[in-house]
């Protein structure tokens, strides 16, 4: 199979993690944990620019969701059904837009490791591990795929140690904040008796 313009060019640099040591497997191992990691690493940072470009939006769908949110609240806890309807069929919409904000986001979270995969492809596509069940071998996208989530396991309990991920950590506490802003009808209930 063929590589791509792009693969030739990043493959000697790939390659060298997959021939520090004198066996195969652990050669493969090493290597695709260490292209793991920079999937990963990579995905982690395309999405704080996405979140940094997309923020203003991001902000304001927000505040729409918890504005629209606690008007459907109070319309509910003060009986008017009317006003409920229309303030919740506007906090579904809000939500519907913050919703698919954030799965925009995904996107540029995975991209990277289907470009690993991508790599992957040409060069190790027809090894097979044998396994202790006959006739059972696992291809490189298995092992991708259990190393590439063990090393996002690790990397979100140590991301907020490096400093880039520390500050973009500290505008996301922000957002948390805001969700407390949300209200139920027992809290107009309260405000009621008072």
């Amino acid at each position: 199979m063929e590589m791509n313009p792009v693969f030739i060019f990043i493959d000697p640099f790939l390659i060298w993690f997959y021939r520090l040591t004198g066996h195969a497997f652990a050669n493969f191992i090493i290597g695709t944990t260490v292209l793991c990691f920079f999937a990963v690493l990579i995905g982690e940072f395309c999405v704080s620019l996405a979140f940094l470009a997309a923020r203003k939006k991001i902000d304001k769908t927000s505040k729409e969701v918890v504005h629209y949110q606690n008007l459907s609240m109070k319309a509910i806890a003060s009986g008017d059904k009317a006003s409920y309807k229309a303030a919740n069929r506007m906090a579904n919409d809000a939500f519907g837009k913050s919703f698919f904000l954030q799965i925009s986001l995904s996107g540029a979270y995975l991209w990277p490791a289907f470009f690993a995969i991508a790599w992957m492809q040409p060069r190790f596509g027809d090894v097979e591990f044998q396994t202790p069940f006959e006739g059972l071998s696992l291809g490189y996208l298995f092992f991708f795929i259990i190393i590439y989530i063990v090393v996002c396991v690790i990397f979100r309990k140590i991301k907020y140690r490096l400093p880039y991920f520390r500050n973009i950590k500290a505008i996301l506490d922000t957002y948390e904040k805001s969700v407390t802003q949300l209200k139920t009808p027992a809290d107009y209930i309260e405000e009621v008796k008072k």
